[in-house]
Parts: C-alpha cells; structure tokens; sequence
C-alpha cells in the first residue's frame, strides 16, 4: 500500500461521480428502511460500491450508527466501531462519504424513534464497500 499522503491525510477511493437520486418513498418498517437505504447509499455511489458475493477476506469492516432528522435527511454520523485493520481507516470516511450521497432517505416520521440505525460497511481490498443490510 502506498505511504498517506503528507499530513496525515488517508487516501480515498473515489466513490465515483455523485449519482442525482429519486425522492425516497416513505418507509413502512425500520426493516424496510434498512434495505432501501443501503440500496440508495450503493446507487448514489456506483464506482465505490459493490454486489453480489462478499469476498472471503474483507479490507474492512467499519460499523456505522446514522441518526435521522424526520425528513430523512442525515443528523449524524457516529462511529460504533472502527475497522480492525489499521491500514482501512480511510473506509470510514468513504462510508460516511456514502451516507450522506444517499441523503435525504425519505419520510421517517411515522417510524419508531429514535430515527436512527446502524450499518456495517463491508469493504473489499479495492475499498469498495457492501452494505451488510443488502445480505
């Protein structure tokens, strides 16, 4: 792997050139939410995403807590835990990179509150991610 550039500043991936969404439906259950919005996170970024079978070693694996304004646009952003592999930290930032890209996630307001879930980013050696709701 390459040095981090000076500064300490990891190198990021690119996610690809930001993809203009439809508006999101309102969600019926937090189930249904999950799955929409990861699907939403991986449109919004098509080269820094991927489907189909997660591969047997993964780079990283970052988990995500996303708190929701009632709207469906991103509050927060917290991290519930880092990735063990020191040289991933960087999948981080690409997965909040990624969060925000799908915003606004459609009316929550009828859901149970708080408006909040977590996700696990499952990231390849390319540092392109999988959201673990899409499994």
């Amino acid at each position: 792997m390459a040095p981090a550039p000076a500064g300490g500043a990891a190198r990021l991936a690119p996610l690809g050139p930001a993809t203009a969404l439809p508006a999101a439906a309102p969600a019926r259950s937090w189930n249904d939410f999950k799955k929409v919005a990861a699907r939403r996170m991986v449109q919004a970024s098509p080269l820094g995403s991927f489907l189909g079978q997660v591969p047997p070693m993964l780079f990283g694996i970052p988990i995500l807590e996303i708190e929701l304004n009632a709207d469906g646009s991103v509050r927060d952003v917290s991290v519930l835990r880092p990735p063990a592999n020191p040289e991933a930290a960087d999948t981080v930032a690409l997965a909040v990179e990624a969060i925000r890209r799908g915003g606004p996630y459609g009316d929550v307001s009828r859901l149970p509150r708080p408006w909040k879930w977590t996700e696990v980013f499952l990231f390849d050696a390319q540092r392109r991610f999988k959201p673990r709701s899409l499994d």
